[in-house]
């Protein structure tokens, strides 16, 4: 096969416990893994979603999850963390208390939970206080069976130092990653290198980069990772791809066929339903078998089915039979939201010959299953209730034509930062034309004041070898010191009015970045810029402290401050170390000396993150204070460092960091989260307070610097930005992707795309990774000509309409505007549709007083009708 790129994607094996005798795993039947214990969980499972334990089919009361097995752990040669294990087990427990309810028991143990990812941490308070699992922080070091029970015995020490022997029903060992098998061999086919553990080498600068140009790699072949990250990097190496192949874009597509159009205009409706059971999602709290049953009773209703999972190829297939044996001309499902699986359905609707819009959906998952899960016999009239609705909408609903836009094919990207400098690159290199947008003077964001990775990468280097990419490339339009004033237009069709600075001539960059203004020439200038998409990338800024005596004392300073230090020191060697006290007298460079001559350094964790105010994981924070740590220990080897930390969360590779850093004397001292290290007040010089859980026992700690790991927070204009462009934020303020899984980079709003810590706090590697997948999903929209739209809008009746305004008002898109005309000497005001921006999402019409407003292909008294009968008893 001739090819252009590789992309290699050969996933992970699970690690096989069996190595770890003293689990017991393949001699005792009530022993399972976590991937085994998944598939206990699933409605197309062994026991049919019901959980019970493979020895003898009883339901367990007690099930212990054992984390790091197979992970973090040297002697099975899996010295790295998994990553995903710690969130994975919540999980687990979460779904079995669910499965199972209040009889249940489960516990965690574990050596630091690392739910790191966005919101995973408000995941396991979650499961902590509304769940009852609770968490042993304990590494347990045997289990037994008991011979007439077969339930287990797990013996494991506290951190008070007991031992303690506790009985369990069920043990869910909580397995990692291993490389794929066959790696070694395909690396050695590709001319590829590995890493040694087995993944695939890749630089972090360029994380989908292999070892030979050409080849990309993504998933947890580059490294164990969970979902999104995945998803991310799959879109990423897909971008990768289009730049090498941009010149042949378009020359071995096909164009799908579908059959022709069934003409259903004056026809009857015979609606088919069906009705799904997700597994135990829907099945397991709503009668399903009932609500099928009442479907078959109303109205236009010809055929009604329950299915165990109404998204699978097989049901799918099913659907498409139904509409050609039945000549179902409109079909309803039910099942979960519509946001993920609407377009799945219309899609079989098409291929079965019927237009897409004769499909309706209602969400019983969401809507219904979930938030009633504690009322089956509520949630099953509640399911009904939602149906019938639907019903009597599909028998108003009319195909719609589909509507093809023109494409404005250039990009604007909001920031100039890491995610927003590599996304503009990857747009440019695809041979498109893009706007960069900076609010600051210069690009470069917050790798302006990082210097170097845990992995000893040059950042400041590698800024200005992007920065240089960036001024040479004439596609990329550079605008520093500029603000956004107004966002207008749909996707594929965007204007954008900006006022600021643009650069006009490009030069080379001085290392002095004060003299900057006298490299380039700037005019203030305010434009509007017509483009078809947008990728938002605004970063995030760090945590600003008002506690431990920061800003008042000389010597606390911030892991960033703490950075830039570092950097600037030259180490200077000696011949004669004995002499060393000596050449520090002699030093000139008074950053060396300082540093030098330091004797205790503490570093506090988790300031700005974990908290009431930001109850989410910065994610970066253990990393970088590793990463200063060892930086400190190579100028002085003498120095005493102290980290103080809830739990080290060096995910993936950057375990060997942490572990270099206990193996060369770095001390890390936990704390509760309940109990946070303080300042001893009035001492002369620094000394922290820390309670330490092992010891049980409060340390005094004197500290010629205290170093504090802040946190990451969103921008104070991400509010702003949301507003303008009618995109959603989290509880956080960080933006709201569509999907966390399967659309990590996606907004609801079509042509609108995320990167970067605007999206949630992240690593350089995974910056990058996301930037590239943005870049990817929005080349998917101006690579092309047209893009298709979808054609249910509002549609105003000019005759009825006030001018009153409420519509304006209450549209979430912007699309509807009040617009006047003079009638004489009267100006007469009238609501007028955008209709390339409309959604059609019927707010308009449900709220417009004089009934001026329809969604085309509904008249407004039909719309009436639909709602009275979904509202009948």
């Amino acid at each position: 096969i001739d090819v252009g790129a590789i992309i290699l994607s050969p996933g992970f094996d699970e690690f096989d416990p069996k190595a770890i005798s003293e689990y017991g795993y393949g001699r005792f039947d009530n022993v399972v893994t976590s991937i085994e214990f998944e598939r206990i969980l699933s409605a197309s499972g062994p026991y049919a979603g019901t959980v019970l334990r493979p020895g003898d089919g009883e339901i367990p009361r007690r099930i212990a999850w054992i984390q790091c097995v197979g992970s973090r752990d040297e002697v099975s040669g899996n010295g790295y963390c998994s990553s995903v294990c710690c969130t994975y087990a919540v999980k687990e427990a979460v779904i079995a208390k669910e499965h199972v309810g209040e009889f249940l028991e489960p516990t965690i143990f574990y050596m630091d939970m690392r739910t790191y990812g966005k919101d995973f941490d408000k995941y396991q308070r979650r499961a902590a206080d509304e769940y009852g699992v609770r968490f042993v922080r304990s590494k347990v070091s045997s289990i037994e069976e008991d011979p007439e029970s077969k339930n287990l015995i797990l013996t494991y020490e506290t951190e008070d130092g007991k031992v303690k022997h506790e009985e369990f029903n069920l043990i869910v060992l909580s397995v990692g990653f291993n490389p794929p098998e066959g790696s070694k061999e395909l690396a050695s086919k590709l001319g590829i290198e590995l890493n040694n553990y087995g993944y695939c080498e890749t630089d972090r600068m360029n994380p989908l980069q292999t070892t030979r140009d050409g080849i990309f790699v993504c998933g947890a072949f580059e490294g164990p990772k969970d979902i999104p990250e995945t998803v991310m990097q799959a879109s990423g190496a897909a971008a990768a791809t289009e730049v090498l192949l941009s010149e042949v874009r378009n020359t071995l597509v096909k164009v799908k066929e579908y059959p022709p159009e069934i003409d259903v205009s004056g026809q009857e409706p015979r609606i088919g339903v069906f009705i799904c059971q997700c597994g135990i999602n829907i099945g397991g709290f709503v009668d399903v078998p009932s609500v099928v049953e009442y479907a078959k009773t109303l109205p236009n209703v010809v055929y009604a089915e329950d299915n165990l999972f109404t998204c699978s190829e097989d049901t799918q297939r099913k659907i498409k039979e139904a509409i050609k044996e039945l000549n179902l001309n409109r079909v309803v499902v039910a099942s979960c939201t519509p946001r993920t699986h609407e377009p799945l359905f219309q899609e079989t609707l098409r291929d079965a010959g019927l237009n897409k819009h004769l499909f309706e959906m209602a969400n019983i998952r969401d809507q219904c299953s979930w938030i009633h899960m504690h009322e089956p016999e509520e949630a099953t009239i509640k399911a009904k209730d939602l149906v019938r609705m639907a019903i009597v909408k599909a028998r108003l609903i009319e195909p719609l034509p589909i509507l093809p836009l023109d494409i404005t094919q250039k990009g604007l990207v909001i920031g100039g930062g890491l995610a927003g400098m590599i996304a503009a690159i990857g747009i440019a290199n695809q041979g498109y034309e893009v706007y960069l947008i900076e609010r600051e003077k210069e690009l470069g964001g917050n790798l302006l004041n990082i210097f170097y990775t845990l992995e000893g990468n040059d950042i400041q280097a590698y800024l200005k070898r992007i920065i240089e990419q960036i001024e040479k490339n004439p596609l990329i339009h550079i605008y520093t010191n500029t603000n956004i004033e107004k966002v207008e237009g749909f996707v594929g069709n965007y204007k954008t009015e900006i006022r600021g600075q643009k650069t006009e001539a490009r030069s080379q960059r001085t290392e002095d970045r004060s003299q900057k203004t006298e490299d380039r020439n700037q005019k203030s200038e305010t434009k509007m810029l017509e483009h078809g998409i947008i990728i938002v990338a605004i970063g995030g800024k760090e945590f600003e402290p008002d506690e431990y005596l920061y800003g008042k004392h000389d010597s606390v300073i911030t892991q960033l401050e703490l950075e830039k230090r570092l950097a600037e020191v030259r180490i200077q060697k000696s011949e004669d170390r004995k002499q060393k006290s000596e050449n520090k007298k002699q030093k000139t460079n008074s950053l060396l000396s300082d540093i030098c001559n330091l004797s205790s350094v503490v570093m506090i964790q988790c300031v700005g993150s974990r908290d009431d105010e930001n109850p989410y994981c910065s994610r970066v924070c253990c990393s970088q204070a590793i990463k200063n740590a060892l930086k400190m220990k190579e100028i002085n080897p003498d120095i005493n460092i102290y980290i103080l930390y809830r739990d080290v969360r060096t995910y993936g590779f950057r375990e060997d960091y942490y572990r270099k850093a206990r193996e060369i004397g770095i001390t890390f001292i936990r704390y509760d989260e309940y109990e946070k290290p303080e300042l001893i007040p009035q001492a002369e010089n620094i000394k922290v307070s820390v309670k330490d859980p092992l010891l049980n026992y409060q340390l005094i700690l004197d500290a010629d610097l205290l170093v504090l790991s802040l946190g990451i927070v969103p921008q104070s204009d991400c509010g702003d930005i949301a507003e303008m462009l009618k995109i959603p934020l989290n509880d956080d303020k960080f933006f709201l992707e569509a999907h966390v899984k399967l659309r990590p980079v996606d907004f609801a709003t079509e042509g609108i795309f995320l990167a970067g810590l605007a999206h949630s706090p992240k690593s350089i590697d995974e910056t990058i990774a996301q930037a590239n997948a943005a870049v990817s999903r929005a080349c998917t929209i101006i690579s092309k000509d047209k893009y298709l739209a979808e054609p249910t809008i509002a549609v105003v009746n000019e005759d009825l309409c006030s001018g009153c305004g409420t519509c304006e008002s209450i549209c979430s898109y912007e699309a509807i505007e009040i617009v006047g005309e003079l009638v004489g000497w009267v100006e007469k005001r009238k609501a007028h549709v955008k209709e390339a921006v409309c959604k059609g999402c019927g707010a308009c019409a449900a709220t417009c007083p004089s009934g001026a407003i329809e969604q085309k292909g509904f008249k407004s008294e039909q719309l009436l009708e639909m709602i009275n009968a979904a509202l009948e008893p």
